[in-house]
């Protein structure tokens, strides 16, 4: 039986599990020379600059509605224990733990090599998602300002883009934002899970807190900016009483899409989500992971395209049911795969010494 896992105040893990991709594994164990509150300490953030020798990652997944996504930063200060994207740490040769919140990496040449990448002859205009994998709105964002300089450069070319957030933040941006939703080039999304803010503390220990993630769409919409709500993700017995609540809200925020994924446990993933529940709701652990199973082909996780994003059995047939009822009561116009106007693109012009002539 797993024991009851200490936590660190404002993470969302207090384990460092080795990445797969380690050679060997180091197993710590408590010999007594250290008090038993220990791990109620602040771990500090750091902060490594690199420059990145690509920007764009690009798709070809049947279930995700964009072929073209843009990274930031790697990592995640958020600390959200069910991050699918934690074991990407893993091939920096770090834990998807708390390496992954707290060894954050910020691309500061993000927004030169978005340019340099618009800019070759042969690319093909396509919306491109901001934070599919860690969020662009991070609180690092506040310092490094690259979000900011990657819209720059697409409201300079017109080139459309969503964005999947869950920090106000990207409030400082509306001034972007507006240019770029006069020409229908942004869509924005925020997330989120649950509308109890102590839950929101656990989960999610350093993203906004829910009432204000409601807050922005209300602030985004006042704004003209097209704002949806993404219910992501849905935790069995935990989350998923406020589902039809959060599409409320959001709605009579101003919210014009909705969507939902279904929670992802990959690789790492599933064995830190564990060490949460026993850390915060060790009575009712096993239930959920039981559920998660059911919902994952008898495995706590199913890659497959056609259920990964929402799952399977009887109990996500249950989830997309209540979604779709709820989706149509509330009068949504439309669902996560917004369309966006690629028509418009004008590539970067590079710098002549003759100037422009024409």
């Amino acid at each position: 039986m797993r024991s009851q896992p200490r936590s660190f105040k404002g993470r969302g893990t207090a384990s460092k599990p080795p990445g797969r991709f380690e050679s060997r594994t180091v197993h710590f164990e408590d010999d007594g020379w250290f008090p038993e509150d220990e791990g109620s300490g602040r771990l500090q953030t750091s902060v490594t600059e690199e420059r990145a020798r690509s920007i764009i990652s690009r798709n070809n997944s049947p279930d995700v509605p964009f072929t073209q996504s843009l990274n930031p930063f790697r990592g995640c200060e958020h600390g959200c224990s069910y991050c699918f994207a934690r074991p990407t740490h893993s091939y920096l040769n770090l834990s998807p733990g708390l390496d992954f919140e707290t060894k954050l990496f910020a691309k500061v040449n993000a927004a030169e090599l978005l340019a340099a990448e618009l800019s070759k002859p042969g690319y093909v205009c396509s919306p491109i998602t901001i934070g599919a994998n860690t969020d662009p709105y991070q609180p690092i964002e506040r310092q490094y300002s690259i979000t900011r300089s990657v819209l720059r450069v697409l409201a300079n070319t017109r080139h459309p883009a969503s964005i999947i957030t869950k920090n106000a933040l990207v409030e400082r941006d509306i001034d972007i934002l507006s240019e770029m939703a006069q020409r229908n080039l942004v869509h924005v999304f925020v997330s989120v899970t649950t509308l109890d803010n102590k839950l929101s503390s656990k989960l999610e220990p350093r993203a906004t807190a829910p009432h204000r993630r409601i807050e922005v769409i209300r602030r985004l919409s006042d704004a003209r900016i097209p704002a949806g709500v993404l219910v992501a993700p849905i935790i069995p017995m935990i989350t998923d009483k406020f589902l039809e609540e959060i599409l409320e809200r959001a709605h009579d925020a101003g919210a014009v899409s909705s969507g939902y994924v279904f929670i992802r446990l990959p690789y790492e993933v599933k064995d830190i989500f564990r060490d949460w529940l026993l850390a915060h709701f060790p009575e009712r652990a096993e239930h959920v992971m039981s559920i998660i199973q059911q919902s994952r082909g008898g495995r706590d996780y199913d890659s497959s395209f056609e259920s990964r994003m929402v799952g399977q059995g009887v109990f996500a047939d249950m989830i997309a049911k209540r979604f779709d009822l709820a989706y149509r009561k509330f009068g949504y116009s439309a669902r996560r795969d917004v369309v966006l106007d690629a028509s418009s693109f004008a590539p970067p012009q590079k710098e002549s010494p003759q100037g422009s002539l024409f």
